[in-house]
């Protein structure tokens, strides 16, 4: 099995380091001089050399649109994995997308495998997602202000950084129908893309779901609260616990728990994966949500 991993930075590596335990031979398009693995210039030369079965595009946000459809370009036919969020904003000319999935790897973590499973059949009333972790915190030994992260010029900020939960929302409760949002810039952190947002929406299985999502938060924080006509459930992904009622399910992780469940779920594409079309919807969202706080208006899926 041969594996081309496109941008080496720290979640590239991530991806080489798994692939590789999993038995993949290993190259990478990248201009990291630390890359262990085989180096290619750019991406038809690398197609071209080591006829790879799975690409994963991990360079910077607005570098994915250009990467796919170089890959496009060679006539690569195996499966892509591009990292979230899909593209930095919607478009209109794009590639074909049967085999392209987008690596929302919280879909894999067990909470959420049992959390889906307590909502088979529910009535679903309400629902509040929460994430937030202090940014100079986020890669310790690195200058913050020089990361991805800071750059809105690169595809940075918390709206996309942290997608995860808008993604969430959706794989839980359905797709979005209508959203409002009030977020942006609101702290003295040295960077010129967005550092809170707070969302108000409803989906197609809940009427009213909020999300707040922050670079401020100096206590990491993960989880989220759903409650049912029966029931409501807790979960803390920084604990690893679900909690109903008086009930408590304890389920420990390690790091790469949903990175490698991700990655074995592409070798099978397992349909717990995020399409394309699931990716684009967050990417239309994500846009929905700005617009919205720009406006001060309501904005509906169309």
């Amino acid at each position: 099995m041969k594996a081309l991993i496109i941008g080496y930075g720290s979640i590239g590596a991530r991806h080489a380091e798994l692939l590789d335990s999993l038995g993949y031979s290993l190259a990478c398009v990248t201009g990291n001089p630390s890359c262990p693995y085989p180096v290619f210039p750019d991406i038809p030369e690398a197609v071209q050399a080591t006829s790879p079965s799975l690409a994963i595009i991990s360079n910077a946000t607005v570098d994915h649109l250009s990467s796919l459809t170089s890959l496009m370009d060679t006539g690569f036919s195996g499966l892509i994995l591009v990292e979230k969020p899909l593209f930095n904003e919607p478009y209109a000319l794009i590639p074909p997308r049967d085999t392209i999935r987008v690596a929302y790897n919280l879909r894999f973590h067990p909470l959420i495998t049992r959390t889906r499973e307590l909502l088979t059949g529910q009535t679903i009333l309400n629902a509040q997602f929460h994430v937030g972790q202090y940014l100079p915190d986020w890669r310790p030994g690195t200058d913050y202000t020089t990361c991805y992260s800071a750059s809105r010029a690169q595809g940075g900020g918390v709206l996309r950084d942290l997608s995860h939960e808008l993604d969430l929302s959706c794989f839980l409760l359905g797709c979005w129908k209508r959203v409002t949002a009030i977020g942006g810039h609101f702290s003295d952190l040295r960077i010129d893309s967005d550092d809170q947002f707070s969302i108000l929406m409803e989906t197609a299985c809940c009427p009213a779901v909020s999300i707040h999502m922050d670079y401020l938060s100096r206590t990491a924080r993960r989880g989220f609260v759903i409650t049912t006509q029966e029931f409501c459930i807790q979960a803390d992904f920084i604990a690893g616990t679900l909690t109903m009622g008086t009930t408590v399910e304890n389920f420990p992780t390690e790091r790469n728990t949903t990175y490698e469940n991700q990655l074995r779920a592409i070798m099978i594409d397992d349909p717990r994966l995020c399409s394309f079309e699931q990716g684009m919807d967050i990417v239309h969202l994500i846009q929905a949500v700005e617009e919205s706080a720009t406006t001060n208006t309501w904005v509906t899926t169309s």
